[in-house]
């Protein structure tokens, strides 16, 4: 397929390129056990002081670790997969990040197919055999949005932020952080720009269930409030997303063509300086613009 158009599809969206049959991918050795671990704290038992040092430490911490942050209205969770025993875990996190205060108990060691079980929020113990029969759940209707944070959220601007979900209430958040191997790749090496200097990805999302447009334009309304008070905290010019989350709201194109100018609105926001080659690539394998949507790459005529 050439280089071009192999750099292209791993991340900057396969659909404006054609349509990609399969992937061949290369698989990583993990230990036989690994380790899981949820800590719920409410802000009287501290969560303040756990976000604050959470922005500090989460990049810095083993590469063989992922911790996300998930603030909520009742409490926030701090959530996480180490590729190693309970022992090394609970050492290391009391020593870089003893404010979230983890014990034993908070810990499950299981092999690594057992723990995407785990983020799927299914009962410890569960067969993974339901991994190929994924019950369905009830129907319902979401919105995602996204930021970059590239700065320390201060403490008095945490508190603010808990003020604000409370109103946007079903609405939560995930805090996914940018460090360890991601941020040893160069920006350019893939189309996703959002490595070294960042430290966490944002997603906001809400869910509900009713049916009508008075009940989804009351439901967006909130994601997009949230998403405006967040303003200050996030990068700016541009105002980055992450491309695996569509959004609309950040710009869009006509479903029956691609503008350029129009196109740079959300390209630019997805995938900063690589947009380019991006259109580039574009140009060189679809120059007929045939495979499009509202936020696919342009070639760059049209």
């Amino acid at each position: 397929m050439g280089e071009d158009l192999f750099w292209a599809i791993r991340g900057g969206g396969g659909a404006s390129f054609g349509v990609i049959l399969s992937w061949k991918i290369n698989l990583v050795r993990v230990p036989a056990k690994v380790t899981v671990f949820k800590v719920d704290r409410t802000l009287e038992e501290g969560a303040t002081d756990i976000f604050y040092q959470w922005q500090q430490v989460s990049t810095e911490l083993d590469k063989e670790l992922f911790i996300r942050a998930m603030p909520q209205v009742a409490n926030g969770s701090v959530e996480g997969l180490f590729l190693g025993q309970s022992g090394a875990l609970i050492s290391m996190m009391n020593k870089r990040f003893p404010k979230l205060g983890l014990q034993q108990s908070d810990c499950i060691e299981m092999r690594w197919i057992e723990s995407t079980l785990f983020w799927f929020d299914l009962p410890n113990g569960t067969s993974i055999d339901v991994l190929l029969n994924r019950p369905r759940g009830a129907q319902s209707f979401y919105k995602n949005k996204s930021d970059y944070v590239n700065h320390i959220v201060p403490k008095e601007a945490l508190e603010r932020i808990w003020k604000m979900m409370i109103k946007a209430e079903p609405m939560w958040m995930q805090w996914n952080p940018i460090g360890g191997r991601m941020s040893e790749i160069p920006d350019t090496a893939t189309p996703f720009p959002h490595r070294a200097g960042y430290l966490f990805k944002l997603q906001y999302s809400i869910n509900w269930s009713e049916e009508g447009t008075e009940a989804t334009d009351r439901y967006i309304s909130l994601i997009r409030e949230m998403h405006d008070a967040m303003a200050p905290y996030v990068t700016k010019f541009p105002r980055e997303a992450f491309q695996n989350y569509r959004d609309l709201d950040i710009g869009s194109s006509p479903s029956n063509r691609t503008n350029f100018e129009e196109a740079k609105e959300y390209g630019l926001k997805y995938f900063k300086g690589n947009f380019l080659r991006l259109v580039k690539v574009k140009g060189m394998v679809d120059p007929d613009n045939f495979f499009k949507h509202e936020q696919s790459i342009p070639p760059r005529w049209a």
